[in-house]
């Protein structure tokens, strides 16, 4: 049997090797680069002829992003792969999930259609879906959830003496237990109150859990860091020791992870968005999720 074949996207090229090792495939070449006007250039230096071809692409700042990867998915169609799958280990524009002033958007559903229209299947880890259910709500191709808890689990049981685990939120309560629960430790979830996209009020739930203990607070996505920073100071002022931030998707909009550090934090991401805060490797789980959760026939090419 001929064995997958691995692409990495531009920035995406040590997971994907290390995907792509735990499922014994090949890893094939691409080069993409930038015509003087702007537009894209592409040429695969991999024969993808008869190939199932799974495109390894993170999704933070999918903008520029998003064309180089439709015209990938639609050349290895042309040039004779069988199918083509998408890693996207942080898969972007999930936040506009319904119109929320008239005229808007719904960019979720959008971006679905377009990935739907050029992949036969998506694995994708903890994407924030906030309104939806599952993202068969969106998608029209086979998905796979790979879900990150475990990893923060077992990076603060290795990492942290004496964790209280701190929650974004009520509603991540049951998120954060688990968290909690792998890494014997207890937990507690901030009170949030938002004003704006940037303005977040919060207070600790069960404070005096603090006593004696390092606080970790954890999160699926750092983006402005608004939140952390808050609870970041106001740990601070209670003269907890140094917190430390961890999420699975490291954003960083504003250079919040500096802000962070600056305030006194330490910064803890998965290598989902490559930053030099990784510490916890997707690589296993993505595999995993190839391997496990798939529709039977996409699943057989990784046997």
């Amino acid at each position: 049997m001929i064995p997958p074949l691995f692409i990495a996207m531009p920035g995406n090229e040590r997971l994907t090797r290390a995907i792509a090792d735990l499922l014994a495939a090949d890893v094939g070449e691409i080069e993409i680069r930038a015509f003087p006007d702007g537009e894209t250039y592409l040429r695969y230096l991999a024969d993808v002829t008869r190939r199932s071809v799974t495109i390894v692409c993170t999704l933070a700042k999918p903008d520029e992003k998003m064309l180089p990867l439709i015209f990938a998915a639609e050349t290895a169609r042309e040039l004779g792969a069988d199918r083509v799958g998408l890693v996207a280990p942080y898969l972007g524009y999930m936040r506009q999930d319904r119109r929320f002033k008239p005229g808007e958007a719904v960019t979720s559903r959008q971006v679905a259609g377009l990935l739907s229209d050029a992949f036969n299947w998506l694995v994708t880890v903890d994407p924030h879906l906030h309104r939806y259910a599952s993202l068969s709500e969106i998608y029209r191709i086979p998905t796979a959830v790979a879900h990150a808890a475990p990893l923060m689990s077992e990076w603060i049981r290795s990492n942290v003496p004496n964790p209280l685990i701190i929650g974004p939120d009520s509603e991540s309560e049951q998120w954060v237990s688990a968290v909690a629960a792998d890494a014997a430790a207890p937990f507690t979830v901030l009170e949030k109150i938002r004003h704006g996209d940037r303005d977040v009020s919060i207070s600790i739930k069960n404070v005096e859990e603090l006593d004696g203990r390092t606080p970790v607070l954890i999160d699926d996505i750092i983006s402005s860091g608004g939140t952390m920073l808050e609870a970041v100071r106001l740990l601070l002022a209670r003269r907890s020791p140094p917190p430390i931030c961890i999420a699975v998707h490291g954003i960083f909009a504003d250079a919040s992870d500096q802000i962070l550090a600056q305030a006194g934090a330490r910064v803890v991401t998965s290598n989902s968005i490559p930053h030099v805060t990784n510490r916890m490797d997707l690589a296993p789980l993505a595999a995993a999720s190839i391997r496990e959760a798939l529709a039977d026939d996409v699943r057989a090419d990784f046997q």
